[in-house]
């Protein structure tokens, strides 16, 4: 710890290990699980995590650019960052993940603070990366795409928290014209199988309760040696580990299939919740995203699997005022979201992505003013749906894993049914950890409350 005099006092300022490194991770679960690789491969060459920015040597933006306002937030931290450096050059940012891979060498002239870059195939080069940095030389990895690169043999390094995430495929071949991920990941890569079932074993050793699966579209999984597809995958993992809770996300909904829902409906310890975005409730709006799918199959698929999984729950995707959206067509998302009845949405109004389909071959045609009063409606109409939803829940008997103390209080615990409802309760003699059963006594918009049942 360093001590300087400032106008009579002395302060005392934290010193910056340049052994240390602390990371920001923005944006989706991948991001979170790309941050957990990294994390293991700074370890393996002798970097430590930090246990905050503030006696950082090292600080990792891990970034997202699917919406404009997650590269906002990014482009604000910069900012932070750029004054934290001018009191101490020695500190090196580094910028890794989507925005890296999108908007590449620019962001260099844009933030003079950035010190290296690394897109999502690259983290193996960050040892080599921040080495240089240190001697002064600013670079960026390759931003060529690895088709091969899947990270096989990487542990991630994980808390201690009770959930984990496994990817099991990196990319997407899906080309809605909205989307920059295709641009900022690339192609469809799926992981071996057998180095996902070990993983999920290692999991397992470790105490971990629950996991999901992630992917761009799960549904699109294919083991490079078998051919094997994501149910099978979803059985094989769901049998491996059977005292687990397993979830998945995210399925697209042109891919979605019946063979899907009868694995789920088969196997009891995974979670009855999918997370399927439609984005819109219009077929030509739809048609307009290049989505692959009309409503009316949509709205089928759903009916299918409701019929083979009852009290199934849904949550999704909705993007407010598309190119070339009208106000029948925004009608027909309300409309829409009143018959399916999500349990919980995404919700945004649409932003300019460069690079991708729209951006290029159509016009942001809907103003801003309408963007937000339709997406305002939307996220109207889901609170009141979710609200209806939990208060229909209250009386009923759920099986939930408690994960943490509540906020408010030490005398609670909060967890998550297995259709992905949050209910905080009273612990009684129960941990963070536990799988209970619970009776709901209450509700909001976006919390369950309830009374635990140890003998039931």
């Amino acid at each position: 710890m360093l001590l300087r005099q400032n106008r009579g006092r002395e302060v005392f300022l934290l010193k910056r290990d340049p052994a240390k490194f602390h990371i920001y991770t923005f944006g989706c679960q991948m991001n979170q699980a790309d941050s957990d690789i990294m994390t293991t491969l700074l370890r393996n060459e002798g970097y430590l995590p930090a246990s905050s920015e503030d006696d950082a040597g090292i600080i990792l933006l891990n970034t997202c650019a699917v919406r404009e306002n997650a590269v906002e937030r990014i482009e604000h931290r910069l900012q932070h960052l750029k004054g934290l450096k001018r009191k101490d050059p020695g500190l090196l940012v580094g910028l890794s993940g989507c925005v890296p891979q999108y908007r590449r060498e620019k962001l260099f002239d844009d933030f003079p603070v950035i010190d290296f870059l690394a897109g999502p195939d690259a983290y193996r080069s960050l040892p080599s990366l921040i080495a240089e940095a240190a001697s002064g030389c600013r670079r960026v990895s390759s931003l060529e795409f690895d088709i091969s690169e899947t990270y096989v043999g990487v542990a991630p390094s994980r808390n201690d928290s009770l959930s984990a995430f496994v990817p099991v495929m990196r990319g997407c071949n899906n080309m809605c014209a909205f989307c920059v991920v295709p641009f900022t990941r690339g192609r469809e890569r799926s992981h071996p199988f057998g180095s996902i079932i070990n993983e999920v074993r290692e999991i397992s050793e470790r105490g971990i309760r629950e996991i999901t699966l992630l992917g761009q579209n799960v549904n699109s999984y294919r083991d490079p040696e078998t051919g094997m597809d994501f149910p099978q995958l979803l059985d094989a993992v769901s049998r491996e580990v059977p005292e687990l809770r397993i979830r998945f996300t995210t399925s697209h909904p042109k891919d979605m299939s019946r063979s899907l829902a009868e694995t789920i409906a088969s196997r009891t310890n995974i979670c009855n919740h999918i997370h399927l975005p439609v984005q819109s409730g219009s077929t030509r709006m739809l048609g307009r995203m290049n989505r692959g799918h009309t409503i009316e199959e949509y709205r089928a698929k759903i009916d299918m699997i409701r019929a083979m999984i009852p009290g199934i729950s849904f949550s999704t995707d909705i993007i407010a005022g598309f190119c070339g959206e009208s106000e029948d067509d925004h009608r027909k998302t309300l409309e829409l979201m009143r018959d399916i009845r999500f349990d919980s949405a995404f919700m945004f109004y649409y932003s300019v992505r460069p690079g991708t389909l729209a951006a290029s071959t159509m016009q942001d045609d809907v103003s801003e003013e309408v963007k937000k009063r339709r997406l305002q409606e939307i996220i109207d109409i889901q609170s009141a749906l979710s609200a209806d939803l939990h208060h229909e829940a209250v009386g009923t008997v759920v099986e939930v894993l408690a994960e943490t103390e509540s906020r408010r209080s030490s005398g609670q615990l909060m967890g998550r049914t297995e259709t992905n409802r949050v209910v905080v309760f009273d612990r009684g003699s129960s941990s963070p950890g536990d799988l209970l059963m619970v009776k709901i006594t209450g509700s909001t918009s976006a919390t369950l409350t309830g009374e635990s049942l140890p003998n039931y």
